[in-house]
C-alpha cells in the first residue's frame, strides 16, 4: 500500500508540475513573445491587406479566447478598396488572431490559424457599375506547397459574435441587413480547396429589392457545409440546412467570382412543407394577417438563380420559381364561409431577369367556398408579343371570398360569373390576337375602403369578348352594360366595339362623376386631388369613315364637362391641368365652348374645336386636328421644355433603406408628329429664355411634329418685333430652327444689358450707346437647354445703326493709340447700314463706311462669336479721306491688335460636327 501512495503522489506531483509550468507558460510565453507576434501582424496586414488598417491597442493572451493564444486588436477599424477606400469596411470593439503556438516557439514564422471577431458593424457596399469595398486581400501567386514555411495565414476557424452585416449593392438593387449574427466556420483554410464546416444564426435578418421589403425581422438558424477553392475563387454549397423562422429550407449551389461580376448557380427548395410556416418567412406585411388566420396545407418551394452577372455588360442570371400547394384552407378572422381545396401550381421562369421574356405557366389555381368555386389556368410568355393559354372558370361570391381571405381595408360584394377562354398569339403590329370566347358578369357589386366613408354600389357589368379567328379584324367586345352608382349620382356605359383593325364603335355614356370622391376610395387621405366629369355622349361610327373625311356616316353627339381634371403625355414634363371645359360633340368635331387651363406658371383660354379626336384615340397613325383661338395673361415657355430622367442611388444604413431617385434633366420643346393644330394666339406676356415678350400675337401651327409661326409680333424691350419662325424638335436634346426677324429702332444698351443672345453674338456692344435697327434670317441648332450651338449657326442679314456712340471701346482706342489720332477714341456714328452673314461661329462683314470728326473709317472682315477679330481698315484722313492709312485688326474684344498694312489672316472656322 505504501509503495501504491508513492507511486500516487509522485504522479500527482508530475501533473502539478506540469500543470503549473503550463500555467506560467501561458503567463510568461505573450510578454516574451510579444515583440514577435505583434511584428508578425504588422507583417501580414502590410503583405495581404490594400486597405487602411487601424486600432488603439494589441494585447497578447491564452485568456481571452481560451485554450488559444491571440493577439486582439480592440477598436478595430479597417477601410474598404477603391473606390471606398475612405469608407469603413469593419469596426469592432476587438477582433484576434488565434496564434499557432509549435510554429512561435519552433517556426521561421508565426502562423495565424484562428480568427475571431466580435461586436462588429461590417458594411458591404458595391456601386452601380459593379465594383465592392471588400476587394481588401492582396492577390498572390499561388503556392506550389501548401505548407511552405513562409506563409503565415493558414486558418482552421473563424468566430463571429453578436456582429451586424450591412449589404447594399446598386448595381443590383439588392440590400440586407442582418442583425445579431453568430457565426462558427471550421476547415483548413490554408489549403487550396477547402471544405468550410460552418454553423451560423441571425436574430433579425432584412432584404429588400429595389426599396421594396421582401423579408423583414426573420430568424435564421443554419448548419453549412461549403467547398472553397481559392485559386479560382469560387464557393460550393454541398450542404446547407436553413430554418427562415419556420419554415425548413435546404440550400445547395455554387457561387464563382469573375473579373467583373459573378457566376452563380443557386438551388433554394422545401419539400413537403406546411403553408402556414411559407408565410412566416413572407413580408412583415403578411404576419400580422397570419396571426389571424386559421392556414393549413402543405406547399413544394423551388428557386433557382444561375448563370453569369456582370453590370457592365447588362448580363443578368436567369431565375425560376415553381411553387406548388396542396389541399390548402384558408379562414380569415373564424370566417363562416373559409377557403377549402385550395390548390396551386404555379412555374415562372425569367431569362437573364429582363421582364420582357416573362413565362408565367399557371397550370391550376382552384378553390371552393361552399358549393361556389374559382378554376384558372394561365400560360404566357413575353409582353410585347406574347403566347397566351387562358381558362376562367368561376361562380362566386365575392363578399365570401373577401371576408375568408381578409383583405385589409375592402369591404368588397357581388356575384362573378366568369367563363373566360384565350389561346394564341398577341402581336399588335401583324393584328393577331388569341382566339377567345369570354363571357364576364358582376351583379350586385359593392366596394368599400377605409380611405373614403362612402361605399360605390349598385355595380353591374355584363361583358362578353368573341374572337374566333384570331385577328384583330375579328374581335368584338361588347359591354351592355356597365354602371355603378357614388355619391347618389348613376353612372352608366354601354359600348359595342369591333372589328379592331379598322374599329367600329357604338358607345353611350351618361353621368356624374366626382374625380376627387372616387380617387380617395381607392387611395389614402391627404393627396390633394379634385376633378370633375359630366357626361351625356352618344359615339358611333367607324374609323376609316374619319380617316377618309365620310364624317356624315358619323354619328357622334352630346356633351362632356369636365373640372379640375390634369392631363399627363410624355411630351411634357409638367401637369396640364384643365381647370374648366365644355364640350360639345358633332359628328367628327369636338367643339370647345368653354375652355380655361393651366400648365405651371402659364394660363389659357381657348375656344374652337378638335376634329379626328376618336381616330386620333383610337389609331396609333391617327392624326388629331384643330382650330383654336387662344388667349393667355402669361406663358412661361421654359416649363414646356421637356426632361428625360436618370437614376441616382443614395446608400442605406441599417435603418435606412437603399432610395433611388430621378435626377431631371433638360431637353427641347417637343412637337408631337401627330397633331395638325392652328392657333390664332395672342398673350400678353411670355417668358422663354430670359427674354420677356409682351403683347404677343400671331399665327402658330403644329404640323409633323414641326411648329410654323406666321405674322407673330411682340413688343421685347420697348421696340415692336415681327417675326416668322419654323421649329422642329429632332430628338428630346437637339431641335432645329430658322427665323426671320425684323426689330426697329431698340436700345442697344438695354438690348445687350436685357437679351442673352444679343450680347452674346454682338459683343462689341458692350460700350455702346444709340438706337438699332435688325432685319436677319437665322437657322441653326437649339441644345437640350434650348439654347443656340453656335458652330451651327447660318444667316444673313442688315443691322442698321442711329446715332451710336461707342465710348471705351477698346478697338478704337487702340487704332487711335496706333495712328497718333486722339479723335478717333470714343466715336460718335450718325447713320449706317451693316451687312453680315454667319457661318461656321463666323461673322463676314461687308464693306462698310462712315465719317466722325473729319476721318472716312472703312471696314469690312470677320470676327468669330466669340470674340475673336480680323478686320481690314481704311482709316480715310480728314479732310475728304483721299489719303487713308491701312490697318488690321485682330486680337480680340478685350485686347485688340492694331498693325498698319494690309496682310490678314483668316480666323479658324468651327463647323457644327454634330449635326
Amino acid at each position: 500500500m505504501s509503495q501504491k501512495k508513492a507511486i500516487f503522489f509522485k504522479i500527482l506531483k508530475y501533473i502539478g508540475i506540469t500543470l503549473i509550468s503550463l500555467l506560467a507558460f501561458m503567463f510568461i510565453a505573450p510578454y516574451i513573445f510579444a515583440d514577435k507576434i505583434n511584428a508578425e501582424i504588422k507583417k501580414v496586414a502590410n503583405e495581404k491587406l490594400n486597405a487602411k488598417l487601424d486600432y488603439s491597442e494589441s494585447k497578447v493572451s491564452f485568456f481571452n479566447h481560451f485554450p488559444s493564444l491571440t493577439v486582439s486588436l480592440d477598436n478595430f477599424k479597417l477601410n474598404g478598396s477603391a473606390p471606398f477606400q475612405n469608407e469603413k469596411l469593419i469596426t469592432a470593439k476587438e477582433i484576434a488572431f488565434g496564434i499557432n503556438v509549435p510554429s512561435l516557439i519552433f517556426g521561421k514564422s508565426v502562423n495565424i490559424d484562428k480568427i475571431f471577431i466580435s461586436n462588429a458593424d461590417i458594411n458591404v457596399k458595391v456601386n452601380k457599375e459593379g465594383f465592392a469595398n471588400y476587394n481588401v486581400y492582396k492577390s498572390s501567386k499561388a503556392e506550389t506547397n501548401d505548407n511552405n514555411e513562409d506563409s503565415s495565414l493558414k486558418l482552421e476557424k473563424i468566430e463571429i459574435k453578436n456582429s451586424k452585416i450591412v449589404y447594399d449593392d446598386l448595381s443590383t438593387k439588392l440590400h440586407f441587413d442582418i442583425f445579431g449574427f453568430n457565426y462558427l466556420g471550421k476547415g483548413d483554410l490554408s489549403k487550396a480547396i477547402f471544405d468550410l464546416y460552418s454553423k451560423a444564426k441571425i436574430e433579425k435578418f432584412n432584404i429588400l429589392y429595389d426599396n421594396e421589403p421582401y423579408l423583414m425581422n426573420k430568424k435564421v438558424n443554419a448548419d453549412l457545409i461549403t467547398k472553397v477553392n481559392v485559386n479560382s475563387l469560387s464557393l460550393i454549397f454541398e450542404q446547407n440546412d436553413l430554418k427562415i423562422n419556420n419554415l425548413p429550407v435546404d440550400f445547395k449551389g455554387k457561387f464563382d467570382f469573375l473579373q467583373e461580376g459573378y457566376n452563380m448557380d443557386f438551388i433554394l427548395k422545401t419539400t413537403n412543407s406546411n403553408l402556414y410556416d411559407l408565410f412566416t418567412a413572407l413580408p412583415p406585411k403578411f404576419i400580422t394577417w397570419l396571426n389571424k388566420t386559421d392556414l393549413k396545407g402543405k406547399i413544394d418551394f423551388l428557386l433557382t438563380l444561375k448563370g453569369n452577372y456582370i453590370a457592365s455588360k447588362n448580363i443578368a442570371p436567369t431565375m425560376n420559381l415553381d411553387l406548388k400547394v396542396r389541399d390548402g384552407f384558408v379562414n380569415y378572422n373564424k370566417s363562416k364561409t373559409p377557403i377549402t381545396n385550395l390548390n396551386l401550381d404555379f412555374l415562372t421562369k425569367l431569362p437573364s431577369l429582363n421582364p420582357d421574356l416573362l413565362i408565367v405557366d399557371m397550370k391550376n389555381l382552384s378553390l371552393n367556398i361552399e358549393k361556389e368555386y374559382l378554376k384558372t389556368k394561365i400560360y404566357s410568355t413575353g409582353t410585347t408579343t406574347s403566347e397566351v393559354d387562358a381558362v376562367l372558370d368561376a361562380k362566386i361570391d365575392l363578399g365570401k371570398l373577401n371576408r375568408a381571405i381578409g383583405i385589409p381595408d375592402l369591404d368588397l360584394e357581388g356575384i362573378l360569373i366568369a367563363d373566360i377562354k384565350t389561346k394564341g398569339k398577341y402581336d399588335q403590329k401583324k393584328g393577331i390576337f388569341p382566339i377567345t370566347n369570354a363571357v364576364l358578369n358582376l351583379k350586385d357589386g359593392y366596394i368599400k375602403t377605409k380611405y373614403y366613408p362612402n361605399p360605390i354600389t349598385n355595380i353591374e357589368v355584363v361583358s362578353t369578348i368573341s374572337n374566333p379567328k384570331g385577328t384583330f379584324d375579328d374581335l368584338k367586345v361588347t359591354t351592355k352594360p356597365a354602371q355603378f352608382t357614388f355619391e347618389g349620382n348613376p353612372v352608366f356605359v354601354e359600348a359595342d366595339l369591333s372589328n379592331f383593325k379598322n374599329l367600329t364603335y357604338d358607345i353611350k355614356a351618361k353621368g356624374t362623376l366626382d374625380i376627387a370622391k372616387i380617387y380617395k376610395v381607392f387611395s389614402q387621405k391627404g393627396l390633394d386631388l379634385e376633378g370633375f366629369i359630366k357626361a351625356d355622349l352618344r359615339l358611333k361610327g367607324k374609323q376609316s369613315d374619319a380617316e377618309k373625311g365620310n364624317y356624315s356616316k358619323l354619328q357622334n353627339s352630346g356633351t362632356l364637362e369636365i373640372r379640375n381634371i390634369g392631363v399627363a403625355t410624355e411630351y411634357l414634363p409638367k401637369t396640364f391641368l384643365i381647370k374648366e371645359g365644355i364640350f360639345k360633340f358633332n359628328q367628327d368635331k369636338m367643339h370647345f365652348n368653354t375652355f380655361l387651363a393651366s400648365y405651371g406658371q402659364s394660363d389659357f383660354k381657348m375656344n374652337g374645336y378638335l376634329q379626328n379626336v376618336f381616330n386620333f384615340i383610337a389609331s396609333k397613325n391617327g392624326v388629331l386636328k384643330g382650330s383654336f383661338i387662344l388667349n393667355s395673361k402669361y406663358i412661361n415657355a421654359d416649363e414646356f421644355m421637356s426632361s428625360t430622367s436618370s437614376n441616382s442611388s443614395t446608400t442605406a444604413t441599417a435603418n435606412s433603406p437603399v432610395s433611388n431617385q430621378a435626377v431631371a434633366e433638360k431637353g427641347v420643346i417637343i412637337i408631337p408628329s401627330n397633331l395638325d393644330l392652328h392657333f390664332q394666339a395672342n398673350a400678353q406676356k411670355v417668358d422663354f429664355k430670359g427674354l420677356n415678350l409682351k403683347e404677343a400675337k400671331g399665327t402658330l401651327k403644329m404640323k409633323n411634329g414641326s411648329l410654323n409661326m406666321q405674322n407673330t409680333g411682340f413688343n421685347l424691350i420697348g421696340c415692336a418685333v415681327t417675326m416668322d419662325a419654323n421649329y422642329k424638335s429632332v430628338t428630346p436634346k437637339k431641335a432645329e430652327f430658322d427665323y426671320h426677324i425684323k426689330a426697329s429702332e431698340f436700345d442697344i444698351k438695354r438690348a445687350y444689358n436685357e437679351v442673352k443672345i444679343f450680347r452674346e453674338m454682338a459683343s462689341a456692344a458692350e460700350k455702346a450707346q444709340g438706337i438699332i435697327s435688325l432685319d436677319y434670317n437665322l437657322k441653326g441648332r437649339l441644345n437640350e437647354n434650348m439654347e443656340p450651338v453656335f458652330p451651327s449657326l447660318i444667316g444673313n442679314g442688315v443691322i442698321s445703326v442711329k446715332n451710336i456712340k461707342f465710348y471705351g471701346m477698346k478697338m478704337f482706342n487702340t487704332v487711335a493709340s496706333k495712328t497718333n489720332h486722339e479723335g478717333l477714341k470714343n466715336p460718335e456714328i450718325n447713320k449706317i447700314d451693316i451687312r453680315s452673314s454667319i457661318k461656321n461661329n463666323i461673322i463676314t462683314l461687308e464693306r462698310f463706311k462712315f465719317k466722325f470728326a473729319g476721318f472716312r473709317p472703312r471696314i469690312e472682315g470677320t470676327t468669330s462669336l466669340d470674340g475673336k477679330l480680323n478686320l481690314k481698315m481704311r482709316l480715310g484722313l480728314p479732310p475728304l479721306g483721299i489719303f487713308g492709312v491701312p490697318l488690321v485688326i485682330t486680337g480680340n474684344k478685350d485686347n485688340p491688335k492694331v498693325k498698319i498694312g494690309r496682310k490678314s489672316e483668316d480666323l479658324e472656322e468651327t463647323e457644327d460636327t454634330l449635326n
